[in-house]
């Protein structure tokens, strides 16, 4: 039970990062449909970097640079020149499946790089705690990250006024306006800043988890963590939550084919898609969005 749980806590967290990113951008009130691209983007620039480094950290920085210039390009048409959300985020992920297949096949040559992933962190004595020391404080250093980024995010979004501008902007952008501040400029660094951080989920999911890039690797994950973060209303610590389910159906598939139960593979791995559409088809309309996105500044 406790490795099922730490492998949980493990997958969820690509997934918490992306959630993370996706709140800021819709907060502000811009879709995050294209968390998948900036996710794959992201494992992409990490393994890049870090084959051609030898080092983590410049694999890490651009992963969060390959992310955040997805969201650029998002910023750029969506609120900039007021294009729809959805079409816009879509096209993204298209043009991030395309470009980093085109680029892996022209830098490397080949159709998949292999690094060495990142290995766990234990914390020094609270590691050694018996059920607990397994499960929360034996991760690679990534995990930790996200926990982090849940409690940062919340303080700002909930705290400071930086936060209260932000959400106002996906609210009501008048008051931003009245306040004294550039609501299409919010949008804009949140949207950037959005795919930043879904960056770092992809780079959790090939640097830290894999150790390789693959054609298209993020596999629909990008889409769960928008799941996770309309399931969890828009609140980080809800989102990560959301994220703690998902991580557990994919634990939990790979536990059933350990078993040999005779069930197709394929089903399984639908096992956390179907999730998250049963519980988002529970919510209906009971789901209050951000009362301005997705409309034109």
């Amino acid at each position: 039970m406790i490795d099922f749980l730490a492998a949980a806590i493990r997958i969820a967290t690509p997934l918490i990062f992306a959630a993370l990113g996706g709140i800021l951008s819709e907060r502000a009130g811009v879709f995050a449909v294209g968390l998948e691209g900036m996710m794959l983007m992201g494992a992409f620039s990490a393994v890049i970097g870090a084959w051609a480094s030898s080092s983590a950290a410049v694999g890490l920085l651009l992963a969060v640079l390959g992310g955040g210039a997805i969201g650029l390009i998002v910023a750029i048409v969506t609120v900039r020149y007021r294009a729809d959300n959805m079409v816009t985020g879509l096209t993204a992920n298209i043009l991030a499946l395309g470009l980093t297949t085109y680029l892996l096949h022209i830098l490397a040559g080949t159709a998949a790089i292999q690094v060495d992933p990142l290995g766990p962190w234990p914390i020094p004595g609270l590691s050694r705690i018996p059920v607990a020391g397994p499960l929360l404080f034996s991760h690679p250093p990534l995990t930790y990250l996200a926990v982090l980024g849940c409690a940062g995010l919340s303080v700002l979004l909930f705290r400071t006024q930086t936060g209260l501008l932000l959400r106002a902007t996906g609210e009501n952008p008048e008051a931003v306006f009245v306040a004294g501040a550039d609501p299409q400029r919010l949008r804009m660094i949140a949207v950037i800043s959005c795919g930043a951080i879904a960056g770092l989920g992809g780079a959790v999911l090939s640097l830290q988890q894999v150790g390789t890039f693959t054609d298209g690797m993020t596999g629909g994950r990008g889409y769960l963590a928008l799941a996770s973060l309309i399931v969890g209303r828009w609140h980080p610590w809800g989102a990560a939550a959301a994220c703690l389910v998902f991580g557990a159906a994919e634990a939990l598939e790979f536990r059933l084919q350990g078993f040999g139960i005779p069930v197709s593979s394929y089903v399984v791995q639908m096992m956390p898609y179907l999730i998250a559409i049963a519980v988002l088809a529970g919510l209906g309309r009971s789901t209050k969005l951000p009362a301005f996105i997705g409309k034109p500044l």
